[in-house]
């Protein structure tokens, strides 16, 4: 007899949410921006960039990989365009019509340090070497916040092998732009800009790891981190960086902004824990945004089975915070 094991993320398609559902609801939410609501991600906000504006626009939307589903309905378009952290343009959520001054044409990736294929990538060049899909993940913030987003992208991993990493790498050091002149947060010198990030390179080739360029069956909006960010769903969102400019591979272990900023609280490792509190905080349940629901925060977000054992031989670390 062949028994079936599920993924914990992967739902019977009998309790999937249609996708004619899913792309109504999107074109319904769509059709309200132009009226008195004006709320929808990319071109509701009054005076943003439309993303039909995007040069990488035909590329969307992109095929879904049904092997990443959820336990639960996308959050609204509406709801998770509006709700944002990004700190290089205010400290508020509500910093989506502030992001539309970054520009992300011409934008560059570079790509460096210990590898053989050292290279810098224009983002349309980079969108055309990689296999992109749509997965729907988990998004877990360390405020205690969380939404179900429909990402699109590429796996991690494509980039790696396109680096390929030499012997020595350890850790990928992830850098986002260093604007002021567009991003009024980056003129407050108590952060360290500009943005840093880092993982392993284990993490960096784990299955779930993912480079972002779109959501909700378009490009990237700016307040998401366009053109490039990462989404890591088993880790705080805060290691998931946006609008990145550089991928470093090293030796080191990279030291992230949150982590030089207050090391107690926020650590390299960053996994979602509901056993392991903030020291101002209790992580044992998660707010779902646009519900008012508050769920049970999962073990690494829900994605144990696929990650846990990356850390399994790590003695003395603290990987929950």
């Amino acid at each position: 007899m062949n028994v079936i094991r599920r993924k914990p993320w992967a739902l019977p398609e009998s309790e999937a949410t249609p996708e004619d559902m899913f792309w109504n609801r999107r074109k319904f939410m769509t059709g309200i921006a132009g009226g008195a609501i004006g709320l929808t991600a990319f071109g509701g906000l009054r005076g943003t960039a439309n993303a039909s504006d995007d040069p990488s626009a035909g590329l969307y939307p992109v095929p879904r990989n049904d092997s990443f589903k959820l336990d639960r309905e996308l959050t609204e378009e509406a709801v998770a365009s509006t709700y944002n952290n990004f700190y290089e343009f205010g400290t508020h959520k509500q910093i989506a019509r502030a992001a539309q001054a970054l520009p992300i044409r011409p934008w560059t990736v570079v790509i460096d340090g210990l590898v053989d294929n050292p290279q810098t990538l224009d983002i349309d060049a980079l969108l055309a070497k990689m296999p992109l899909e749509e997965r729907l993940y988990r998004f877990r913030c360390v405020e205690a916040w969380s939404m179900a987003v429909p990402w699109s992208g590429f796996a991690l991993s494509e980039l790696v092998k396109l680096a390929s990493p030499q012997s020595d790498a350890k850790y990928l050091r992830f850098e986002t732009f260093n604007n002021p002149d567009v991003a009024p947060g980056q003129k407050q010198s108590w952060y360290p800009w500009p943005y840093v990030e880092g993982m392993t390179l284990a993490e960096a080739t784990n299955e779930l790891a993912f480079m972002v360029t779109g959501v909700y069956g378009k490009p990237l909006a700016k307040q998401f981190g366009a053109p490039l960010r990462l989404a890591l769903p088993w880790k705080y969102g805060f290691k998931s960086i946006k609008s990145v400019v550089r991928i470093s591979f090293t030796k080191e272990r990279p030291v992230g902004l949150w982590e030089a900023i207050q090391a107690k609280e926020y650590g390299f490792w960053a996994n979602v824990n509901p056993g392991v509190p903030h020291p101002r905080w209790s992580q044992a349940s998660e707010r779902v945004l646009g519900t008012g629901e508050h769920r049970d925060t999962l073990m690494f977000n829900g994605y144990a089975e696929q990650v846990a054992g990356l850390y399994k031989d790590l003695q003395g670390e603290k990987l929950y915070m």
